[in-house]
């Protein structure tokens, strides 16, 4: 078995392609680290760099390795963290990406909720509506609508069965009428934004076993979600939005639903990560507090 510091030498070794820049990391001498590197691949009777006078690199050995022991460290340290927590509460870094509607007016109240609850927690926020890469970017969760698409990502729910709403303001529709029936959305201003970089101009409504799926158009598009729902309470037009994003608005009259005798598109709500070792303790109770905090706000 090999120790945690040969672990650790190799990993920062091929982070930085440098022995010495590892050692320093760790402060240990060169020549240790040069050591260590060596006991390593003995043990597994591979190469796992290739070395010439002025640089190094991972051979394909190597690089197959480094995957498993990046995770078998995250996941020593992920165990040292749950002892921690037994006795002094929950602790560490929360990188979480969320869309940039929900996550202004919805999300930030209740992190400082979960903030206050779990004062050790340090809170990194990422909001967009671009969907962060959680292999490549320094995101460890991200909140997303819809079903997940990429298999090789861990899908834990929040919220299952919610769906997206139409709406408008009073004032639009005091100066534009009311819609009755889907066919009549494209006879009124539609508040468009963009999904996966296209204009969503194409709403889906059902009823039972009955379908409709209507081209909307209008004269506003944005590529942020907020900014299509800051039309919509301006009087702009009519806006085809996840009910979280605009539950509040409605409770206080701000927005109204339309055609509410049938359902918009399913947009359930998840809390993704990229490797099953990061669904760590303090993301499980994140998870739990969002859960109960979308409930509250669930039709």
């Amino acid at each position: 078995m090999s120790s945690i510091l040969d672990l650790e030498i190799f990993v920062r070794t091929a982070d930085s392609g440098s022995i010495s820049a590892a050692a320093r990391t760790l402060e240990l001498t060169p020549a240790a680290a040069s050591i260590a590197l060596k006991r390593l691949e003995t043990r597994l009777g591979i190469r796992l760099f290739a070395r010439s006078t002025r640089s190094m690199r991972l051979t394909e050995e190597g690089r197959r390795y480094l995957e498993s022991v990046r995770l078998a460290l995250a996941a020593l340290a992920e165990g040292e963290q749950a002892l921690k927590q037994q006795t002094q509460g929950l602790s560490g870094i929360l990188q979480l990406a969320a869309p940039s509607d929900f996550g202004r007016n919805v999300l930030l109240p209740w992190l400082d909720e979960f903030k206050h609850e779990h004062p050790h927690i340090q809170l990194q926020l990422l909001l967009s509506d671009r969907h962060a890469d959680l292999f490549r970017e320094t995101v460890d969760i991200a909140l997303r609508f819809g079903v997940p698409t990429d298999s090789t990502l861990v899908a834990l729910p929040i919220l299952t069965e919610h769906q997206r709403v139409a709406c408008a303001s009073p004032q639009y529709l005091a100066r534009r009428g009311t819609p009755r029936t889907p066919a009549e959305l494209s006879e009124h201003s539609a508040l468009l934004y963009l999904r996966n970089g296209r204009p969503y101009n194409s709403w889906r409504l059902s009823r039972g076993d009955e379908v409709q799926e209507v081209q909307v158009r209008g004269d506003y598009l944005s590529d942020d979600g907020e900014v299509a729902r800051r039309w919509a309470l301006s009087g702009h037009g009519i806006v085809y939005k996840a009910w979280l994003d605009v539950a509040a608005d409605v409770r206080a009259g701000r927005l109204v639903t339309l055609l509410d005798d049938w359902q918009g598109e399913s947009a359930p709500f998840y809390l993704l990560c990229p490797h099953r070792v990061q669904v760590s303790e303090r993301v499980k109770v994140l998870q739990a507090f969002l859960q109960a905090r979308c409930q509250s706000l669930s039709r």
